[in-house]
């Protein structure tokens, strides 16, 4: 089974695994997060995200899929450092969607895990079209609308 790592800007990180969590309260010990403070050091940052790795990776067949903020970021620079592409695939510009993605398939092989994760992230962002609500015309022109002017 695979596990996820979250690597983002502080709260992002512990934000997004609450939410995860939220969803699939049964993923408890699958989904860990490491905040990025803004006053640790890109060195002790990649200190303490390898040792949360080795920690991730307690079996030999544990993989893991590591989710950053931004590329080119310090969290996403730190976790390019961590992964090895082998036991270990990092995909950047996680959102909640993605996340939710990647928990859902954590069971698939870790290459089929980080298409999914972008097919998640990605898909899951879109223009949401405005329409009237449910049961109610739209408005037509009023005496009010020639009167609208900006300030």
């Amino acid at each position: 089974m695979n596990s996820i790592f979250i690597i983002a800007h502080a709260p992002l990180a512990q934000a997004l695994r609450q939410c995860a969590l939220h969803v699939f309260p049964e993923c408890d010990g699958a989904i860990t997060a490491l905040d990025v403070l803004p006053n640790v050091s890109p060195e002790e940052t990649l200190a303490a995200a390898r040792i949360t790795l080795q920690r991730m990776q307690h079996t030999r067949n544990t993989q893991v899929l590591v989710l950053a903020d931004v590329f080119g970021a310090t969290p996403c620079n730190v976790a390019q450092k961590l992964v090895d592409g082998v036991r270990s695939r990092l995909v950047a510009g996680v959102n909640l969607p993605m996340l939710l993605r990647s928990v859902s398939y954590r069971n698939e092989p870790l290459e089929a895990l980080v298409q999914r994760a972008v097919m998640g992230g990605t898909s899951g962002v879109m223009q949401v079209a405005v329409a009237a609500p449910q049961n109610q015309a739209r408005r037509k022109h009023s005496d009010q609308d020639i009167h609208d002017h900006q300030q």
